[in-house]
C-alpha cells in the first residue's frame, strides 16, 4: 500500500472541504483524525485511509473529516474524535484500520458508541 504524503492529505482535505462547503453546515457528523507526529508514527495514516474508503464506499456526503495535531495522549494514538449532531463527542484511542471501519459503520452511521474503543466522552 502506498504511503500518503502531505500533498495527498492536503488534496483529501481540500476535496472534503469543497464537498461539504456547498451544504453550508449540512453535515450530521464530524470525524477528526489526530495526526500529530505521534499519531502518524502510531498509524494514523492507515486510520485516515480506512475512514476515507468507508465514506467513499458508503456514498455518504454529510460527514466532515478533519485532522488535528497531537491531543496530548501519545500512548493512546492513533486517536479519533467522533461528533454527531446533538450528542457529546466521543474520543477513541489506539485505533487501527479495522477499528475505524467498525466505528464508522456503527457509530457514525448508526449512532452506536463503540464503548470497547472509547476513551472519553465530551
Amino acid at each position: 500500500m502506498a504511503k500518503l504524503t502531505i500533498a495527498d492529505l492536503k488534496k483529501i482535505k481540500e476535496k472534503v472541504q469543497s464537498e461539504t462547503a456547498l451544504r453550508e453546515g449540512g453535515q450530521r457528523a464530524k470525524v477528526t483524525v489526530h495526526m500529530g507526529t505521534c499519531g502518524i508514527a502510531a498509524g494514523a495514516r492507515a486510520v485516515m485511509d480506512s475512514l476515507m474508503n468507508e465514506i467513499a464506499e458508503a456514498g455518504v456526503s454529510d460527514v466532515m473529516v478533519t485532522t488535528s495535531g497531537c491531543a496530548g495522549m501519545c500512548s493512546k494514538e492513533p486517536m479519533v474524535t467522533v461528533e454527531l449532531i446533538g450528542q457529546e463527542p466521543i474520543i477513541y484511542g489506539t485505533m487501527d484500520a479495522n477499528k475505524m471501519r467498525q466505528v464508522f459503520k456503527r457509530h457514525v452511521q448508526l449512532g452506536e458508541v463503540q464503548t470497547m474503543f472509547a476513551m472519553a466522552r465530551g
